[in-house]
């Protein structure tokens, strides 16, 4: 045994835990548990610039790679409310962070001390556990806890307050014998397993959905062995895309009323069958629940066993973590298909895969402003397969998952269901901090780029580098084109006559000078031939300067991005293409 303060005991935790770096911001309530991390060392520190920053970093980092928990830090009061986005948004994409704060003491927690504030009961309505730790002996006990919480069953977040008179006081702690403690996941039966099988296999036309449930899980490759093996075509969620790769012959493409492709609502509106396998049925995925089900059995397997049934009820559901059913999905599988009782589901593929040749969306436009849709035609032209893309929400991120490719599980870094605007600077750079050897592209537009643009200082002050590609239309698009259904173009304008930079007509704030007074370089492009070798020369300074590159485009005004509200009802605003020379972004026309 040997004596410590509470913040040096779970810095040793930390430490035992896997933790090897934090993001956040110090402050005067939080200083011992500073002053622990700099005494015990092994834990690096991002300064972050902004605390709701510092939370999105750590999402950033945990959603990269399989086991990763990010850590942000802040001072008491202000701190936590800020960190209270980055924890609703990891708690509603199932994402493991542990955010700390400091507190006023003990004795001053009831008398409205400076900054004090009961954050434990504003963080537990969208945490796993909010705790403020009142009992200095219980502090490493607390971490330890809730590092089993964050991995066990639905992975969520955790926020452990930390009295400062709490983070002082000396315990008896022994890091040496310190072991984490087991997380718990529920795993099917291979009767519940031989059961859904049976169903599939009744069927003519079945699916696999595919949600984040299997990236959390590290279980795509075997999600792709089972497609492989049943021969069943796979939609992906949004949260869940890159489980298999844009390019496999049973990707069947997306379904939703936004981020979707048509052959992925053709597919499902044509499917008898859906197995979901870690996905929650969200509202933007199956648009209104009659057209949905109507005429198709279901089968659900999620972790969370008040998930299934939550949104409709489907006909059977298993309470599983997605890898350990995954794995006895293909045992079973296997055995049946060495019987000879799995049917061919060859002429079902195929007829997924005409769709996915021919429902296509035009791409290639060369007008001035510059279309959005041309974009990510570039985007895809020279960024590669390995490319990690991280987007939020709005027209930008709606567009990307319709025209983008993802080949890999976490090459699409993406906050699902809270989708807060500036999410998407801070999470980047959480995504450079966890593989620095990644190729890490960010899609904003402009309204989401303004929100956090500060963090951009960190990229630049500790040598994360990435793309950013700023699509600006000097609109709030999303907010706009949802505006017509009140025949309204109201508060959603963010053009003005710029005094200092005539050069971008009335589209506003300059972008550029704004970047490179946050130490980074940035590019504006204006025309289509522009795009391509803007991605070519931002590699170039990225890799000269080892800071973030920004690359504005700056497009058309008004464009409606394909939407609608039930899946046989999506509106189409612009041109189709017609035949696959039309459609530079289908999958074959790649190189």
């Amino acid at each position: 045994m040997a004596r410590m303060t509470a913040a040096e005991a779970a810095i040793h935790v930390l430490r035992k835990e896997g933790i090897d770096v934090a993001f956040g911001v110090p402050g005067a309530a939080i200083n011992p548990f500073y002053a622990a991390m700099r005494k015990v060392g092994g834990i690096d520190h991002l300064l972050a610039r902004h605390v709701e920053g510092a939370s999105h970093m750590a999402e950033g980092y945990t959603r990269t790679k399989a086991g990763n928990i990010g850590v942000c830090i802040g001072p008491p009061g202000p701190a936590g409310t800020d960190m209270i986005t980055g924890l609703y948004s990891a708690t509603a994409d199932s994402i493991p962070i542990l955010c700390i704060t400091g507190q006023a003491p003990r004795a001053k927690l009831h008398k409205e001390d400076f900054q004090a504030v009961d954050i434990q009961a504003i963080a537990g309505p969208v945490t796993k556990w909010a705790v403020t730790v009142l009992e200095p002996a219980q502090v490493p006990r607390v971490f330890q806890q809730a590092f089993q919480l964050m991995r066990s069953s639905r992975p969520g977040p955790v926020l452990i307050d930390l009295p400062i008179d709490v983070q002082m006081t000396e315990i008896e702690f022994d890091p040496d014998t310190y072991e984490p403690l087991p997380a718990y996941k529920p795993s099917a039966s291979r009767a519940q397993v031989e059961k859904a099988i049976a169903m599939l296999n009744e069927a003519e036309r079945p699916l696999l959905v595919a949600g984040g449930g299997i990236i959390n899980a590290d279980a795509s490759d075997l999600l792709t062995e089972f497609a492989e093996l049943t021969g069943v075509p796979v939609i992906p969620t949004l949260m869940g895309w890159g489980t298999i790769p844009d390019d496999h012959p049973l990707m069947a493409g997306m379904v939703g009323l936004q981020t979707s492709h048509r052959y992925g609502n053709a597919t499902l509106l044509a499917s008898d069958f859906v197995m979901g396998i870690g996905n929650r049925w969200a509202n933007r995925h199956t648009g209104n629940l009659e057209t949905y089900t109507e005429g198709r059995k279901f089968v659900h397997v999620d972790i969370e066993p008040t998930q299934i049934g939550r949104i409709f009820g489907p006909d059977y559901g298993i309470v599983s973590d997605a890898k350990a059913a995954l794995e006895l999905f293909i045992e079973v599988a296997s055995e049946m298909k060495a019987a000879g009782k799995l049917k061919d589901r060859s002429s079902w593929a195929e007829e997924c895969q005409e769709r996915k040749r021919t429902l296509l969306r035009k791409t290639h436009f060369d007008e001035v402003p510059v279309k959005p849709q041309r974009v990510y035609e570039e985007m895809n032209r020279v960024f590669g397969k390995n490319t990690r893309y991280v987007s939020t929400i709005g027209l930008s991120q709606i567009a990307g998952a319709q025209f983008l490719h993802t080949y890999k599980p976490r090459h699409w870094i993406n906050c699902g269901q809270a989708g807060p605007l500036g999410w998407t600077i801070p999470a980047a750079l959480g995504v450079c901090r966890a593989d620095p050897d990644a190729q890490v592209v960010a899609l904003s537009g402009d309204y989401d780029f303004q929100f956090m643009v500060e963090e951009l200082a960190v990229g630049a002050q500790f040598k994360l580098p990435y793309i950013h590609v700023l699509v600006n239309n000097s609109y709030l698009g999303l907010i706009r084109q949802a505006q017509r259904g009140f025949d309204m173009d109201y508060c959603v304008q963010l053009s003005f006559e710029n005094i200092n930079c005539p050069e971008i007509n009335d589209y506003g704030v300059d972008h550029v000078s704004v970047v490179e007074g946050l130490g980074c370089k940035a590019l504006r492009v204006t025309r289509p031939d522009e795009i391509a070798p803007a991605f070519t020369r931002a590699r170039e300074l990225m890799a000269e300067h080892r800071v973030p590159v920004v690359v504005e485009i700056i497009l058309e005004r008004v464009t409606n991005i394909a939407m609608g509200t039930d899946l046989d009802g999506i509106n189409e605003f612009e041109a189709l293409a017609e035949n696959q020379a039309d459609a530079p972004t289908s999958i074959s026309a790649l190189t």
